[in-house]
């Protein structure tokens, strides 16, 4: 029965699919949806749909796309991946759905000295004309967040009271104002915080951990896994897409398919470490943002306050957004070291 309402949803989504043909039973030929294929040969079909036990999967050749059938026809037609789902599985024990966030719940639960965010006030209590408020309304961060954005006056103090010694004894004469931006997990618990100065002060960031076992992974209490996820470099950067993480230096292992997630490296073409990670972005068969020669801005931020709106930006990532070969193409004419 399965078999039969696969082959029946593959025919409703042929008309979508260019050179399509039936090869043999079970093997269905067509030109990629995904990265279209060639553009220089309109004749190259190097997609297919191929049966493995009791299911169907799709697989491109050019741009090395995988995914099941359901999630195929989910990327060419969204309201008739709906349909299939009730067809495919009505009258079946409904499937599990995977706790895809299990591993950014909190199971350790140590005991810190002081409840985190204690003694720390949040930026939507701050006045306007305070300098350190001035400094998130100049970089232009939406107001949304300010109350899960906070002002340390002494950082260093603050962390000993978290994690006593961690800074050592004398720490007045280091003692900056910080700002303070939480890392919550997806049960709204802080697992993490980061320091960023407001001036010239070194280190700029002061990532700690409060929980080892966590990855620093920061946006978590926001984001939906059965979306198109974005990672970017910067917590603040993340503010400024829907659906967005950061990375905060972290590998980030993720519970989800890498179709769904695109990573938006800062604009950095000279920089070795950022394009080796690049590449391993595409060896790992994810999405990535490879920015276009008339962005000069070296990241989101930096392009918000240069008069880019957010609709400007997500159309941005939307047009130079690249998997597979024509990542790797475009990455080699991008870099510049």
């Amino acid at each position: 029965m399965s078999t039969f309402i696969d082959l029946d949803y593959i025919s409703k989504i042929q008309p979508r699919l260019q050179k399509f043909k039936k090869k043999r039973e079970y093997l269905f030929n067509f030109r990629c949806p995904v990265c279209g294929d060639s553009k220089k040969s309109k004749t190259k079909a190097r997609a297919y749909l191929y049966k493995v036990k009791n299911d169907m999967f799709f697989k491109c050749h050019n741009c090395s796309g995988s995914h099941n059938l359901a999630n195929f026809i989910k990327l060419v037609d969204r309201g008739l991946y709906n349909q299939y789902i009730l067809d495919r599985y009505k009258g079946n024990k409904p499937l599990q759905e995977p706790d895809l966030f299990k591993q950014f719940k909190n199971t350790t639960k140590e005991k810190l000295k002081s409840t985190p965010l204690q003694g720390l006030k949040p930026f939507s209590e701050i006045d306007d004309t305070h300098p350190a408020k001035q400094y998130l309304l100049n970089r232009k961060i939406p107001k949304k967040f300010f109350d899960k954005l906070f002002l340390c006056t002494k950082f260093q103090t603050y962390v000993n009271k978290l994690r006593p010694g961690t800074f050592g004894k004398d720490t007045d004469k280091y003692e900056h104002p910080r700002l303070v931006i939480p890392f919550y997990d997806v049960d709204d618990e802080v697992f993490a915080l980061q320091g960023r100065a407001f001036g010239n002060e070194q280190p700029k960031y002061i990532t700690l951990k409060l929980y080892e076992d966590k990855q620093k992974i920061f946006g978590l209490d926001r984001i939906n896994l059965q979306k198109t996820l974005y990672i970017v470099e910067g917590p603040l950067d993340s503010l400024f897409l829907d659906n967005c993480i950061a990375a905060a230096g972290a590998d980030i292992r993720l519970p989800t398919d890498s179709k769904d997630v695109v990573f938006v490296f800062d604009n950095e073409p000279r920089n070795k470490q950022i394009i080796d990670r690049m590449y391993k972005v595409i060896e790992d068969e994810y999405k990535l943002v490879i920015w276009p020669d008339n962005i000069k801005e070296k990241d989101i931020n930096e392009m918000i306050m240069n008069g880019h709106t957010q609709t400007d930006i997500k159309k941005i990532i939307s047009d130079n957004t690249y998997s597979g070969l024509s990542a790797l193409t475009k990455l080699n004419s991008y870099k510049r070291y």
